[in-house]
Parts: structure tokens; C-alpha cells; sequence
């Protein structure tokens, strides 16, 4: 296929004060997770707008935007949920209304991670004006609860909607560098029993906290003899929550819970990672029990689909056709090499790539330091470089691998 590499960056760039006029309407619709409902409508209505073939809203919730008929599948994908916006205080700006100048995009979500789905849109309207949706499809997702959960949307993508892509590109930011990875998490819950007493008489009950410290201090030594990767780094483990009950504030607790943020990086499994904890003096000393949590939140559809805690690190090799074609778009639009690198937090690729072994490579707008920050932001610059770029992707993959 003869394309105008050129020209792809020149209609980007064109496309500029609509993708952020578009971006700025999903800031201002607040979208945390299950309760995305109005912002995957704004979506729709820009979908049409730019000429999809076909648009749909999945039971979850997702929406799945078709380019082209052909029969190689390529997806691009977006969480569109946010997280909250914290102390509104450390705003400089009201996080919805938000704020832009020639420069940068700020509001809630601009860079975590709706910016990703201004730049696929548009760059799916770019497609269709340059005739380039010849010999496969290109399938533009919005997903749901990734921050509640990251990974739910794509397996219930995979397994109930039986959709099953070639590989996927994550518009995740990654300031317009190429991420080939990440390390996985996993949310444990560490709980303790006692009896509970009068607390003016303690020496008649058993406490569930006091069998908690030492387990606290063993966790803390824990997490620095965690396994080391080379490319990903190490291993992770954080106390994250403490809970206890009591009859009353004048008596022995009788429980105690802890929860553990667990990172895990190439080589671990979440069998290994709980049977380090169940295997420490204190944990056997004071019967503690270790269990994973379990997610079953409904979607904003009414939808559970329940899942264990469990997302799995995984890694791209440089030499895979997928990151290969990231490679040499880039290489063609901006006539320099790429960087290539992993990202430090989590994102849908656990299920993608972690569960089902579809490769997955990252290129997006926005900065990770930007993600769950207040005074949140990200670059109308980025939004045009990752239009052009999801613009080639699909031809590029299609000319050297098909």
C-alpha cells in the first residue's frame, strides 16, 4: 500500500482543536468506575460523527468501535473510567470543568486515561478518509471499571464476546515512547483471630492485633529479598489497609485484617507470592489465614462478572511482530527511533496478554507521573503524534506480516 506519511501527520494535526474539544467533553463528565454510562455515550455520538462502520455497547458495558471489514483483526484500546479526584484543595482548576492552554489539556482523566481515546477516534477518521481500512479491521475500545479492576473488561471482551484480536495496542499513557510490559499485582487479605475481653482486665482475652505486628514487621523484611527481573524489576509487597473489630473501644479486639498491594514481575506466581507470606514464623505462629480478594462489583449496566484479584505481569519481546510494527511506524512519521520501555503501574494488559497470551504494546498520550495526581494534565502535541500513529499501525502490521 502506497501511504502518505505525511499527510497522516498533517490531517493529526488538523484534527487537533477536535480531539481536544472532544477530550475536554470527557473531562467534564465525571466517569469513575461503574459509572460510566454518559461518557461511553458522548464516545458513541463521536464515533459516528468520524464514520465507523459499526459501533456496539457490549452487556459490561465496553464500547467497541469497527473500522473496516477485513479479516485481520487489530484492536486499540482505552479505559475510560477515572479514578476519583481526592482533595479537591490540591486542584489548581475544578478537575471537570478543567483548563487548557496551547500547550496542555488539564482535568481529571486527560492523561489516565481519555486522551488515548480522542487520539483513536481521530485517527479512525483519518483511516477512513485515506481509504486505508483495505484487508483488516480495526476494532477501537472504550473499556470500563479498569480502575476498579484492571483486565475485567478485556476478559469478558475475550470470553463472552468472543472477541479475539491479533494483538492490541494499549493507548495507556506512555508519553509517545513504546512499553512492551509491566509487572503484575495481586490484593491479599492477612487475617488474625483473638478472643475479645473487658480491655481494664486484657490479660483475659487474646488480642488479634498484637499477633499482627509481628507479621507487619515480617512483610516489611519480606518485600526487599523479593525475585529481581532484568528488564521489569523487582518484586513488590505493601501494606496498604489495617482493619480490626471489637465489641467496643473499651475491649480486646477478637480480629484483625491487613490487605497487601503485591507487585509481581517476571517469574512470579500468584501461588508463589501467597505461599511466601503463609510460609513466614509469624503468619504459622498466629494461624493466620491468607486468602486473595475477590472483585464482583457491578458494572454500570447492572452486570457482576466476578474474578480474583489476580493480574499477571507480562512482557512483549522486542522481536514480536507487534512491537516490530510499533517500531517502524514511529520510525516512518517521525523519522527517529522510539524508546522503548515498560510501564511502572498496571493496565488491561494483565487479562490481554497475562491471561490469554495476545500480545499486547503500549504508545499513548499523557505521562504516568500524571495518573491519579491532582492537577492531572496532558499535551495537544501527544494527542496529534498518537493519532498519526494509530492511524498507520493497522497498514503497516498488514503490509509486513499478512
Amino acid at each position: 500500500m502506497d501511504i502518505n506519511y505525511q499527510e497522516i501527520m498533517e490531517r493529526a494535526e488538523k484534527y487537533k482543536p477536535r480531539m481536544t474539544e472532544f477530550l475536554r467533553d470527557m473531562i467534564a463528565i465525571p466517569s469513575e468506575s461503574c459509572d460510566e454510562k454518559k461518557v461511553i455515550q458522548r464516545i458513541k455520538k463521536e464515533m459516528e460523527c468520524a464514520g465507523f462502520d459499526k459501533i456496539e455497547i457490549d452487556p459490561m458495558g465496553n464500547i467497541l468501535g469497527y473500522i473496516g471489514t477485513g479479516s485481520t483483526l487489530i484492536a486499540m484500546d482505552a479505559h475510560i473510567d477515572t479514578v476519583g479526584i481526592g482533595e479537591l484543595k490540591n486542584w489548581k482548576v475544578d478537575p471537570y470543568k478543567g483548563y487548557e492552554d496551547d500547550e496542555i489539556i488539564m482535568g481529571r482523566g486527560a492523561s489516565d486515561q481519555e486522551g488515548g481515546m480522542a487520539s483513536m477516534v481521530y485517527a479512525g477518521k483519518i483511516i477512513k478518509e485515506m481509504g486505508l481500512d483495505k484487508d483488516y479491521t480495526l476494532l477501537i475500545v472504550g473499556s470500563v471499571q479498569e480502575e476498579d479492576c484492571d483486565g475485567l473488561c478485556w476478559q469478558y471482551i475475550i470470553e463472552e464476546d468472543k472477541i479475539r484480536p491479533d494483538f492490541v495496542v494499549s493507548t495507556e499513557p506512555t508519553s509517545c515512547n513504546i512499553y512492551r510490559g509491566q509487572r503484575g499485582r495481586m490484593e491479599i487479605k492477612v487475617s488474625t483471630k483473638g478472643v475479645s475481653c473487658h480491655g481494664s482486665a486484657p490479660e483475659r482475652g487474646d488480642n488479634a492485633i498484637y499477633k499482627m505486628g509481628p507479621i507487619i514487621n515480617e512483610l516489611k523484611e519480606l518485600n526487599e529479598r523479593l525475585h529481581v527481573d532484568e528488564f521489569l524489576g523487582k518484586g513488590t509487597l505493601a501494606i496498604s489497609e489495617v482493619f480490626s473489630s471489637s465489641p467496643s473501644r473499651c475491649a480486646v479486639a477478637d480480629g484483625c485484617s491487613i490487605s497487601i498491594d503485591r507487585r509481581l514481575t517476571h517469574g512470579e506466581t500468584w501461588q508463589g507470592a501467597i505461599e511466601e507470606i503463609k510460609n513466614l514464623p509469624s503468619v504459622k505462629k498466629a494461624g493466620a489465614e491468607v486468602t486473595m480478594y475477590e472483585y464482583r462489583k457491578p458494572a454500570y449496566t447492572g452486570l457482576v462478572y466476578p474474578t480474583e484479584c489476580y493480574f499477571p505481569s507480562w512482557v512483549l519481546g522486542e522481536d514480536q511482530p507487534a512491537c516490530r510494527t510499533l517500531v517502524e511506524a514511529y520510525e516512518k512519521l517521525f523519522n527517529t527511533k522510539p524508546f522503548v520501555d515498560k510501564w511502572t503501574f498496571s493496565t488491561n494488559g494483565v487479562s490481554i496478554m497475562g491471561r490469554y497470551d495476545i500480545p499486547v504494546i503500549g504508545f499513548g498520550p499523557g505521562h504516568e507521573d500524571q495518573a491519579h495526581a491532582p492537577n492531572e494534565c496532558t499535551w495537544k502535541d501527544e494527542l496529534v503524534k498518537c493519532a498519526a500513529m494509530y492511524s498507520l499501525i493497522p497498514a503497516v502490521y498488514i503490509e509486513k506480516y499478512k
